[in-house]
């Protein structure tokens, strides 16, 4: 049995209740946890000894707004980009079934050498999720990043407040409903010697994204174009 599939063993026999799936793909192991289960299946990833999970080495948030609806033509690459001249779709290329939010916590055993990403979805009108501190102390900063670009609240984090964005920053701009562009930007007035904010005038577009030309490096003996095999 190869390593991560023992381990995925192990998860489902030792936290089969705390756990709603655990996904093995792409040589990964992705399991979903319930939110009032959190704290407690943290714990015992990192104090069992079969798992060991003694370093947080990451914590981030993602947000699924419009995920799996189909505005974008990727089917094929032109000389002039990806398209998006095509109409909303009824339906969803992919149809998702959880809260908008998530938090996901990257967790490595550096004694057993294996890793786990667990995944907990939080709901968009409590995005309220159990600080992890005195778990990992490691994830003070990574909490207080969470929080200022996706706006998730950590209950019992010691000192949440921003820590990318500038003092008095509105919105949170790593949700997927953020202007590119901002609501607000920011100039030195030399007359009044301070900082100015202003309402942004940059008109929001969307821009094309990287254009795939034809390179003669991939031009076969034969004459036709394309990479080589």
């Amino acid at each position: 049995m190869k390593k991560l599939e023992k381990l995925a063993e192990i998860l489902k026999q030792e936290l089969g209740g705390h756990l709603k799936s655990i996904n093995l793909a792409h040589g990964e192991i992705t399991a979903v946890c319930d939110l009032p289960l959190l704290k407690d299946t943290l714990y015992q990833l990192r104090d069992n000894k079969l798992f060991d999970f003694n370093q947080l080495v990451d914590l981030c948030a993602v947000d699924y707004l419009l995920f799996g609806e189909n505005d974008w033509e990727t089917e094929a690459a032109t000389e002039k980009g990806f398209s998006r001249a095509v109409e909303k779709q009824e339906t969803k290329s992919f149809v998702f079934n959880h809260p908008r939010f998530a938090v996901v916590y990257h967790l490595l055993s550096t004694t057993k050498n294996h890793r786990l990403r667990l995944k907990v979805f939080v709901e968009e009108s409590n995005l309220v999720v159990p600080s992890v501190i005195e778990i990992w102390k490691g994830a003070n900063w990574l909490e207080r990043e969470a929080y200022d670009l996706f706006g998730i609240l950590f209950e019992g984090h010691p000192d949440l407040r921003r820590i990318l964005t500038d003092y008095g920053f509105i919105g949170h701009p790593f949700r997927k409903d953020f202007p590119i562009s901002g609501y607000v930007e920011m100039r030195y007035d030399a007359s009044l010697q301070q900082v100015i904010y202003e309402p942004v005038d940059i008109v929001p577009r969307v821009l094309e994204p990287k254009v795939i030309r034809n390179d003669n490096r991939y031009i076969n003996p034969n004459g036709s174009t394309g990479a080589p095999k």
